[in-house]
């Protein structure tokens, strides 16, 4: 990994950068907005997410500029004894910083914050369009155990 990478939580001003990640390849660029000024809509959101205490907004950054994404969720269950579990959504590696082992990094920190939570399991979901990220996830340990199912309103 060429640099030193730090990672901390978003900040709003980043929002155009994390935008731009989403919109970077196949399924992205159909589904996000990247105009400028940003629609309004990511930053109602992430003023909304930033403000609750069971998600961070994890950025990873290299030399001040923001190079990765992930958003982290810390979910108490009622069952399995009441389970704490982390959900970890929306990951992104700027396209330029692929291969460079940024994505392993944010993974790890992402485990550790999990961890310090209390959190027994992870959990994530990917689309099955994307077989490499299937296997980067097989890499780190991580198994498909269950079926995903979506209903959209």
């Amino acid at each position: 990994m060429s640099g030193d990478v730090t990672f901390g939580a978003a900040r709003r001003e980043e929002l155009p950068s994390i935008i731009a990640m989403f919109a970077d390849d196949e399924l992205g660029k159909a589904r996000e907005d990247t105009s400028l000024p940003l629609n309004a809509v990511y930053t109602d959101a992430f003023d909304e997410l930033d403000a609750r205490d069971d998600v961070t907004l994890l950025v990873a950054r290299r030399d001040g500029e923001v190079i990765g994404f992930a958003q982290l969720f810390f979910l108490r269950h009622l069952s399995q004894k009441g389970i704490r579990r982390g959900q970890i959504e929306s990951v992104r590696v700027r396209s330029d910083m692929r291969g460079h082992g940024i994505g392993y990094a944010m993974m790890e920190e992402a485990l550790r914050l999990f961890k310090e939570r209390g959190c027994a399991m992870v959990q994530l979901t990917t689309d099955r369009k994307r077989d490499r990220t299937v296997r980067f996830y097989e890499r780190l340990g991580f198994e498909v155990t269950h079926n995903g199912m979506k209903l959209r309103f």
